[in-house]
């Protein structure tokens, strides 16, 4: 008779992990997202808010931002084997804007997620990575919604890393993004100041609202309109943004009656729907990083990158 022989494997222990250059200025859910990889979602914001995760031994959010240095305690969680047979992330280069030793910077389709998780097997830099497996340091500078296209700027040295990093926690750069909303927009609308709230449900979906000034957890945030140009039913908008919160301009923008057109989440459904079964099949929302500059964080030489508008949103436009 055929015996076989099972090893009990050990119980998952506290972790300690210490924030490294690479990951300072994340955010603490996404920061346990990636270095849990196969941990549902759900159990990381159970565990964060809990306050069994710690921060330098205090309790902290989900939204806490991380430092260089920083001491995490980890609860004990029981990690999903990765399958042996299963596939990498496909290799795949995406248009490329800018690159030198220091920094690489890509016009990001709409549609693909910056990196993996919430249900999301991997994203841009997942697959940046296997196409550049001679890359000793590739690591995302900010984020742009799934959703969003656009410019997208990654570092290729933690110096350059942190150097971004800060000037973006700075508002150094400057970034314009190109809005297509419905109806006409009035003339007279150039600032948005409202505060918003952001909560997660059990499922870690984040959903966004603007709220009173009184609001004791709304932060301030302010969306500028630059440009509006009318195109029939429609009015496209160029923003800029004094603060940079979850989903500002798509939250700003529907609250004051003109969603982004085939925004999922803020936007008119019945218009969306109608679009994407249209002559234009447009189905994808309209929002995108036009421009974004920054200092180079080696000569200090200020870059502007300008990521052209997809043809698909040029088509809806020409037929508005």
């Amino acid at each position: 008779m055929e015996r076989r022989i099972i090893e009990a494997k050990a119980a998952p222990a506290v972790r300690q992990v210490v924030v490294d250059e690479a990951s300072d200025g994340q955010r603490l859910d996404n920061f346990l997202l990636r270095l849990l990889k196969g941990v549902p979602k759900t159990h990381v914001y159970r565990v964060i808010r809990s306050g069994e995760v710690r921060v330098n031994k205090g309790r902290a959010s989900a939204d806490t931002r991380l430092a260089t240095g920083d001491e995490l305690r980890v609860p004990p969680v029981r990690v999903a084997e990765r399958r042996a047979d299963a596939a990498p992330p496909p290799a795949r280069e995406f248009p490329l804007l800018y690159e030198d030793d220091h920094l690489l910077a890509i016009a990001k389709p709409a549609g693909v997620a910056v990196h993996g998780g919430s249900g999301v097997s991997f994203g841009v830099i997942e697959q940046l990575r296997q196409a550049r497996p001679q890359a000793r340091f590739l690591e995302l500078v900010h984020r742009l919604d799934k959703e969003t296209s656009g410019v997208l700027l990654l570092a290729k040295k933690r110096s350059a890393l942190t150097a971004l990093q800060d000037q973006f926690r700075a508002r150094d750069t400057a970034k314009i993004y190109l809005a297509l909303v419905q109806g006409a927009w009035p003339k007279s609308l150039k600032v948005i100041d409202q505060p918003l709230h952001k909560t997660q449900d059990a499922a870690g979906e984040r959903h966004v609202r603007v709220v009173s000034p009184a609001h004791e957890q709304g932060r301030r945030s302010i969306t500028l309109i630059r440009k509006a140009d009318p195109h029939g039913p429609f009015t496209l908008l160029e923003i800029g943004l004094k603060t940079g919160r979850t989903h500002q301009i798509r939250v700003h923008l529907a609250h004051a009656g003109h969603p982004i057109v085939g925004d999922p989440k803020y936007g008119d459904f019945a218009l969306n729907r109608e679009l994407a079964r249209g002559p234009q099949r447009f189905a994808r929302m309209f929002l995108h990083a036009a421009e974004l500059a920054f200092d180079h964080p080696a000569d200090g030489q200020r870059i502007t990158l300008r990521a052209p508008l997809p043809a698909e949103c040029a088509t809806l436009l020409a037929a508005s």
